[in-house]
């Protein structure tokens, strides 16, 4: 039985709307992709799906807060609550630079947080 689910691509700004088809021998088929990156991402999507989690964590000593960080590369889908989960609480001291490793291998993914803005630290401390 086949088996259609529809899905926005996000690889460009494009937003080409696709269509997968999951054939009777387990075969992807996609239509409604204007590159080859289209493809690319709906069958990933539906077969593994990953995602790249931005947020904020706070600073300690920091001439601002919070500095924002991200993960360095894709995540499963499914493990994005838990990275939130082991950001919550979290603290980095200043200074922090952009790449500086805030949190390896987060949630056992394998990957790490990483910042990606400059937090000097605060004068007098």
């Amino acid at each position: 039985m086949e088996k259609e689910k529809e899905l926005v691509c996000i690889r460009c700004p494009m937003g080409c709307r696709l269509t997968v088809t999951q054939e009777k021998d387990g075969s992807l088929t996609v239509t409604g992709n204007t590159c080859g990156r289209g493809e690319a991402y709906a069958k990933k999507e539906l077969t593994a799906p990953t995602r790249t989690v931005t947020t904020t964590v706070r600073v300690r000593n920091g001439s601002h807060r919070t500095v924002s960080v991200k993960t360095a590369g894709d995540i499963p889908k499914d493990r994005v609550m838990d990275c939130m989960a082991a950001l919550r609480g979290l603290t980095a001291e200043a200074p922090v630079r952009i790449g500086d490793r805030i949190l390896p291998d987060v949630a056992g993914t394998g990957v790490d947080i990483v910042a990606t803005k400059n937090v000097e630290r605060e004068e007098g401390v």
